[in-house]
């Protein structure tokens, strides 16, 4: 019984050390897609606030391709010491999971949940100079010409893409949804005209609105969103269980030590809650969730239940 007792404390003893001289060497903050989008721009965000206060270096990289899942997959494999981190979009940790046969990781058990980062709703977007001027008016265009009306989205499989799907769904109704590779492009052709519409994140397309180059008809949210005060959502435009938000997030590989764990993500929430932090994205339409492991486990199972639930009903695929 002592040396059981005793080798407990030594572990204990173990743990807190570990603990303490986390970091004692560069930090990696894997984003899985390329530079410039929202994903990106929370990591590097955080990364010099992270750098000056427990003075080691947060270093981006990086890792884009597989609509996600070759940085989640590294992330996965490396070592769960504290050095490597993932942060990513919904899409590798919910959402593609149901679209992709033979992965490489298990998003429910491979990794350690840190904290949800920011979210932000969809807005239903269409070209200024569109005979559409409501989501009434979406509906019943969708309703007489069925299978007609294009959609565009950032990709198959991404959050808008399959907002566009819930809302047929929800709708009853039928579209042609056209993936880009990216939401650039995307972007482009919804102002040029190209495209009858989309769903697009409000942080992404907010300027756009505002400068006049696309017209807002709703946003996927509960409420409607601060920097879109004047759009109804969907809910208020008569279209009910639509109610989407794309959110950021931060994990580990799984096995992180608890002391380390719970050391990065007060580090990391603290750095998220640093007011120049929360003004740049809250300005560009975003909410600060910067929520507990326990919570992000609670709300990661829920989404990860509805994605499958609207890509079994879609027959999505993108193998």
């Amino acid at each position: 019984m002592k040396k059981t007792f005793t080798a407990l404390c030594l572990g204990l003893a173990a743990l807190a050390s570990h603990a303490q001289a986390w970091p004692d060497k560069a930090v990696t903050l894997v984003v899985p897609f390329p530079p410039g989008g929202s994903t990106d721009q929370v990591a590097r965000a955080v990364g010099p606030l992270l750098t000056n206060k427990l003075k080691q270096s947060f270093l981006v990289d990086n890792k884009a391709g597989a609509t996600g899942t070759i940085g989640a997959t590294f992330v996965k494999r490396a070592p769960a010491d504290g050095y490597t981190f993932l942060v990513t979009s919904l899409g590798p940790l919910v959402i593609t999971p149901h679209l992709l046969k033979g992965m490489q990781y298990d998003a429910l058990k491979d990794f350690d949940l840190i904290t949800v980062a920011v979210q932000s709703p969809n807005v239903l977007v269409v070209p200024t100079n569109s005979p559409f001027k409501s989501v009434a008016d979406v509906i019943a265009n969708l309703k007489a010409h069925p299978g007609k009306m294009t959609f565009a989205s950032a990709g198959n499989g991404s959050s808008d893409h399959l907002t566009a799907e819930l809302f047929w769904q929800q709708t009853g109704t039928t579209a042609i949804h056209v993936p880009y590779k990216g939401g650039a492009p995307a972007h482009t052709d919804i102002m040029g005209g190209q495209v009858d519409a989309s769903f697009q994140n409000v942080n992404s397309v907010v300027q756009y609105i505002k400068g006049g180059k696309m017209r807002a008809l709703a946003v996927t949210s509960a409420a409607r969103s601060p920097v879109l005060p004047d759009v109804p959502t969907l809910t208020e435009a008569g279209v009910k269980n639509v109610e989407v938000t794309s959110w950021q997030a931060i994990v580990a590989p799984k096995g992180l030590p608890p002391a380390v764990r719970e050391k990065a993500h007060a580090a990391f929430a603290e750095a998220l809650n640093d007011p120049k932090v929360k003004d740049q994205f809250v300005g560009i339409g975003f909410e600060m969730v910067v929520n507990t492991p326990a919570q992000f486990a609670e709300f990661q199972k829920k989404e990860y239940a509805r994605w499958k639930t609207v890509i079994e009903t879609g027959k999505i695929s993108i193998d």
